[in-house]
């Protein structure tokens, strides 16, 4: 029995933390039906989102990671590569609306989720967290923790550059089926 517990804990120390299997992967973004971060009368739904790539972040004013992401996060919006959603997820909206208008918002939408049903959904363990979501509103890649420009050089960004290039395949077979018809 203290072998096999060896065994395991041994294994358990080269597991990296931010690649944490996610049952959502290869499934669609849940439903869900939450307000505007800004303004709590418009509402938006997962079926708002569909129709490119996109990603996903979780993102809170209590979470320090969240903080040290965040500049990363503004330098991806200015490139203008992929939309980036935002979930602020289990805060207060004012002190969320009042972190982006001080520190800059790099989120193209911003989605209000203050009791963490949508994190909870995800199976968010904490944030950040980010998803890659393809033009389907398939999720094809969960990261857990922040991400900077190693982690983005190194794996989203790639994931996302397929993606976008198989949505526009896809574009350019319907546009062809089109005119066949």
């Amino acid at each position: 029995l203290f072998l096999v517990m060896g065994i395991f804990l041994y294994r358990g120390l080269y597991l990296n933390p931010q690649q944490l299997d996610s049952a959502l992967e290869g499934k669609p973004v849940p439903e869900f039906r939450l307000s505007k971060l800004e303004d709590a009368k418009t509402m938006i739904s997962n079926h708002d989102l569909k129709g490119q790539v996109y990603i996903m972040n979780v993102w809170a004013t209590w979470c320090p990671s969240c903080k040290y992401e965040h500049p990363y996060l503004l330098q991806l919006a200015r490139q203008n590569i992929v939309p980036i959603y935002g979930i602020n997820y289990r805060d207060q909206r004012g002190l969320a609306v009042q972190e982006l208008t001080r520190q800059g918002d790099p989120y193209t939408l911003n989605i209000f989720d203050p009791d963490g049903k949508l994190g909870l959904d995800l199976g968010v363990y904490g944030a950040p967290e980010s998803f890659i979501v393809d033009h389907n509103g398939i999720i094809r890649f969960r990261y857990a923790g922040p991400v900077d420009m190693r982690v983005w050089n190194e794996t989203i960004y790639p994931l996302v550059k397929q993606l976008q290039q198989e949505a526009a395949t896809a574009q350019q077979g319907n546009a062809t089926q089109g005119k066949a018809s």
